[in-house]
């Protein structure tokens, strides 16, 4: 009886653990629920700074609780998602959203690691074309006297 009462406290946890969010303050709640189910999509496309694994409404961070409070004051206002996330990127850039938009730099991180490929496969080609480096010449004889000399104990 203790094992299954265990289980479902476990259980209960576990599936309530992904719709937690991380208020500090209950007045950060917003009383139209219109609105705050607005504040709350937005805050999901944004990341933590602190924690950069988590969104701004999964996160107990200082920062992210500012940023929630932020967000919340210009849905009241009756800014557009749109503003609200763009003022977000225009102050943090890019890397607040959890999902950023394919542009350049995006293409560049995503395509680095296949321009090394090709880089490297075309020394490898480069390198075989040339065939192999032909054997040094012998030394002569004030060469060898020398090396002899030097390698002396």
């Amino acid at each position: 009886m203790m094992r299954r009462l265990a289980l479902a406290v476990l259980l209960a946890g576990a599936l309530g653990a992904g719709t937690a969010f991380a208020y500090s303050d209950p007045s950060e709640v917003l009383p139209n629920p219109a609105e705050e189910a607005r504040a709350e999509a937005i805050g999901r496309q944004l990341r933590c700074l602190v924690c950069q694994n988590e969104s701004i409404e999964q996160s107990d961070a200082g920062l992210a609780r500012d940023l929630r409070a932020i967000i919340r004051r210009k849905v009241a206002k009756g800014e557009s998602d749109k503003v609200i996330i763009g003022w977000m990127v225009a102050r943090y850039g890019n890397f607040i959203r959890l999902d950023p938009p394919f542009d350049a730099m995006t293409f560049a991180l995503w395509g680095a690691p296949f321009i090394a490929l090709g880089i490297g496969a075309g020394v490898v080609v480069l390198a075989r074309r040339r065939g192999p480096t032909p054997a040094p010449a012998p030394l002569d004889p004030d060469e060898q006297a020398r090396l002899s000399r030097l390698l002396e104990p």
